[in-house]
């Protein structure tokens, strides 16, 4: 059959009117009769994203229509909005001129003076306006908004030194929940809003990429109050000799090697870093460093039992470790190796120096309880000078414990004996292991899950740490600056809620990867790729981070992976790449000025031998007006601060946690209703939110069926997986991992799946995540983050299945874990191909999507057909991501909306 002729396979059929058309019916072989699919001539589907219209016809009276207009103007709008909102002008002449052209040009629906350029009018303040919608109307709901920017940050270029893009925070590095903050502790509490930020240092996992402006004269210009470091927010006063500091109102000197350079020459003060660009870094002098900035350390303990040989995770790791030695992080060639292999002992190896010898020297030490060093000054090696004697001993751990039979694996001592290497000099622990710890301190069981599971003891039984060992042993580890990644993969119980802990509190990782086999090509491939991410990652060494807010502003509560060292220091042995924390803000006291600040300061050790301070500062301003305080709110910046309450909340009772999130939907909905809504509203009981918050109520009903918090039997491995990856996954990964991206591809336009004018993938439009949008003769792929799920509809016609898989009966696709296969003169294969590696192309997190192959339901499928079991486990996988249907016994978005609307009327 030729491929030169391009196919049009089946699509959805709308006629000229919006009563849905009714479609021919399929044949026995699932192909249209002429003048349907099979004549290769079709309507062309409404795009993905755009505005999609119910099926059935809709009336509305004039006020809807009035207002259903007034939301399309606004979600134009929205798509041109400023992200910061700071132009590069002279800011007397032309602010009020941008912020108009910026801005949405509709009018409030709510009561509060408007000017003419579409701002609030507050003592010529321009805010934010709100725009009220009706959730139940606005159905399918505008998955559009997920992509959205935030609120923009309404600070005029008067209120910083030098006017620029970069005057004020990227929402790429900080977050705040509400970019209007209320003036006052007793609005705040009313607004039943939360006020956190989302924090991420870093952006990439290489520093080298897009780095912030680096100061190098040693000048670190900071309040001697507060000791804020000096931003583009602070004000010059007496001439230039002195600046007011912007958090504490307190007037400091500016020294005078701030108007000179390094050689003393004078130069523009308005040309400083800290001073342009509200993300910075300064080199830090002598007295910020403890000791000389130590090298990059890795110690790895390698389960050698019976089950890593059988599975074949240790040759796979060993393997990987192997080809990724030139890549690990040594900027300053001084990184240092050390590797035990355990199982009922410990083995150490002393690696010598290439030049001085070539055997590599391995020592067992059985006792457990107090594990001795066989030669301590061999263990810990230089990668460079030894990197030929690691590449052999690499080679030959598979060999030396091919034939191993000892199923016991001694985690403990062996975390005690690894630290007992590295605490002088701290650095990485890395563990990876494919045996439950059932030897000597920090044994584990195989806890019961029958009876357990789904009920209300789940939590206490299944959640929480079952030894208290691998709380406690972080302690010391914080103290020594080191920390803990862990990779578990096995067909068996592993307790990821025990050895999460490991990470948890030692800025490390909890990496789990379920039926692992070194059989299979796709388990393989998203290890290695992984785990070499993973070492790969530049990291910073001895790291604090702090914030710190204007005063009244106080951080009351910190969320991610980290040691809580003291109230407002979080301590990172070593900072990753890949991860984001949130920090909860409290009100101690009114705000007095219309704007106010947050500064996160991070010390760290880089790789380099450098020690840095990294300083991003944003400022917000404040308002005394609710309404003002809702058309702020960044609804996914409180999606994460919402879902690290939800997962502390889920350590003690997993229903607590799934009402918390249900009460949070319904507080916001009342006091929208009962404060801001217009009382006279016409029509029917509408169910009202402000445009910026109107995908907040299905984020938060979304999370409730998320793996980690919805109810049923989900193994407790997998539900302690799914809540520490909540705990630590940065901000645009969260919203996918709660709403996946859905995208429909046998129906998708030409270009999609090619190559831009810019080199890049063109993807297609997502479209709303349920299954009453899949055709049965459909293609789509589901992306939830972690998973990548391609769903071939049971009745596709053959020439669909032959282009994309290269075999034309459906019923022999294989299912499951699978790559999509090359097609050779097959150019709707290669463009879904281009298009799933586009989706898993990352360089800021180290995730490798597994690619899982589902087949519909179909009236011909075979009743006794032999991968029936395996189809039916993976459809309802699948469909358990589409998460505005019924996913088991759960409300739809719908059913969710309308209870809540009964709830908030009682």
């Amino acid at each position: 059959m030729s491929h030169h002729k391009k196919r049009v396979y089946p699509q959805a059929q709308y006629g000229q009117t919006p009563v849905q058309q009714p479609m021919a019916p399929l044949n026995a072989n699932g192909v249209y009769p002429p003048g349907g699919a099979s004549s290769g001539v079709y309507p062309q589907m409404q795009q993905p994203g755009e505005s999609q219209q119910p099926l059935q016809q809709q009336f509305f009276t004039p006020v809807q229509q009035q207002l259903n207009q007034q939301i399309d103007q606004t979600t134009v709008a929205l798509e041109n909005m400023q992200l910061h909102n700071v132009p590069v002008v002279d800011p007397n002449a032309a602010f009020y001129q941008q912020q108009q052209q910026a801005q949405m040009p509709m009018q409030s629906q709510v009561n509060m003076p408007v000017q003419s350029d579409g701002m609030h009018a507050r003592g010529g303040k321009a805010m934010n306006q709100l725009y009220p919608v009706d959730l139940l109307t606005e159905l399918p709901p505008p998955i559009n908004d997920l992509t959205l920017p935030p609120p923009p940050l309404m600070v005029p270029p008067e209120r910083m030194i030098v006017p620029s893009e970069s005057s004020n925070a990227s929402p790429d590095y900080i977050r705040c929940t509400l970019n209007a903050v209320p003036k006052t502790n007793s609005l705040f509490k009313k607004s039943k809003l939360p006020l956190a930020l989302v924090i991420r240092p870093y952006q990439h996992l290489q520093d080298d990429i897009n780095p912030p402006p680096l100061n190098e004269d040693g000048l670190v210009v900071r309040c001697r109050r507060c000791r804020s470091y000096m931003n583009p927010f602070v004000t010059f006063i007496d001439g230039g000799r002195k600046w007011r500091c912007n958090f504490c109102r307190l007037s400091n000197d500016v020294p005078m090697q701030f108007d000179k350079t390094t050689s003393g020459v004078p130069s523009n003060r308005y040309e400083r870093n800290e001073i342009k660009h509200a993300v910075m870094e300064y080199l830090a002098p002598k007295e910020y460093t403890m000791r000389q900035p130590p090298p990059s350390t890795y110690a790895f303990i390698l389960d050698v039992s019976q089950n890593a040989i059988k599975t074949g995770l240790l040759a796979t790791t060993t393997r990987t470790l192997l080809e990724t030695l030139d890549n690990l992080p040594n900027h300053d060639d001084r990184t240092r190796i050390s590797i035990l292999c355990v199982d009922n002992s410990i083995h150490y190896f002393a690696i010598p120096l290439d030049e001085e010898s070539d055997q590599v020297t391995m020592m067992d030490v059985c006792d457990l309880d107090e594990p001795f060093f066989p030669r301590p000054n061999s263990m810990v090696v230089p990668l460079n000078a030894c990197r030929n004697n690691l590449e052999k001993l690499l080679n030959q751990i598979p060999e030396i414990f091919q034939f191993n039979i000892m199923s016991k694996f001694a985690l403990g001592p062996a975390l005690k004996s690894a630290f007992n290497l590295i605490s002088g000099i701290g650095g990485k622990i890395i563990v990876v292991s494919s045996t439950l710890p059932n030897i000597g301190i920090g044994k584990l069981q195989k806890r019961n899950e029958n009876g357990v599971v789904n009920s209300s003891k789940e939590s206490a039984q299944l959640l929480n740490c079952q030894d208290s060992f691998y709380k406690t042993f972080t302690i010391d580890c914080s103290k020594s600056q080191i920390t803990v990644d862990v990779f578990l993969a096995s067909e068996d119980y592993m307790d990821v809620a025990s050895l999460s802990n490991l990470g948890r509190y030692t800025g490390g990782q909890t990496h789990f990867y379920p039926g692992f086999s070194a059989t299979k090509l796709t388990d393989v491939t998203k290890f290695t790729n992984e785990f070499s991410k993973h070492l790969c990652m530049d990291i910073s060494l001895e790291t604090v981070m702090r914030a710190r807010g204007t005063t009244g502003l106080r951080m009351n509560a910190f969320f991610g992976h980290f040691f809580n060292r003291s109230s407002d220091l979080c301590a990172f042995s070593t900072m990753p790449r890949d991860q984001s924390y949130v920090f909860e803000v409290t009100m101690d006291d009114s705000i007095v000025g219309d704007y106010c600040c947050f500064q996160i300061a991070v010390l760290l050790s880089l790789n380099t031998g450098q020690r840095r301070i990294r300083v991003i500062t944003v400022s917000l301003p404040t308002s005394e007006s609710l309404p003002e305080v809702y058309a702020s709110a960044d609804q996914l910046a409180m999606t994460a601060y919402y879902t690290q309450k939800a997962v502390e909340k889920a350590g003690s009772n997993l229903e607590d946690a799934r009402d918390y999130l249900n009460k949070t939907v319904q507080d916001i909905l009342s006091v929208y209703k009962k404060e801001i809504v217009v009382s006279n509203t016409a029509g029917g009981a509408p169910l009202r939110l402000c445009a910026n918050l109107r995908m907040f109520p299905l984020l938060m009903h979304s999370l409730t069926k998320h793996m980690a918090f919805r109810p049923g039997i989900v193994p407790s491995d997998h539900r302690a997986a799914s809540l520490n990856n909540l705990e630590s996954i940065p901000l645009k990964y969260l919203i996918k991992n709660i709403y996946a991206k859905v995208y429909s591809l046998h129906d998708m336009p030409d270009d999609v799946g090619l190559f831009d004018d810019n080199g890049e993938i063109i993807l297609p439009k997502p479209i709303n995540a349920s299954a009453s949008l899949f055709e049965r003769y459909g293609l789509y792929l589901i992306d939830n983050s972690n998973e990548l799920f391609l769903w071939i509809g049971g009745d596709a016609v053959n020439e669909l299945v032959l282009d994309v898989f290269g075999i034309g009966d459906i019923f022999e696709v294989p299912i499951g874990k699978q790559e999509l296969p090359f097609v050779e003169n097959s150019e709707f294969n290669e463009r879904l191909r281009n298009i799933i590696a586009k989706v898993r192309e990352h360089n800021d997190v180290i995730t490798y999507q597994s690619l899982y192959i589902v087949r519909g339901a179909s009236l011909s499928e075979p009743v006794n057909h032999a991968s029936a079991r395996e189809v039916a486990t993976l459809r309802l996988w699948a469909t358990s991501t589409l998460v505005e249907d019924k996913v088991l016994n759960s409300e739809s978005y719908r059913e969710f909306l309308q209870n809540t609307k009964m709830k908030i009327t009682k």
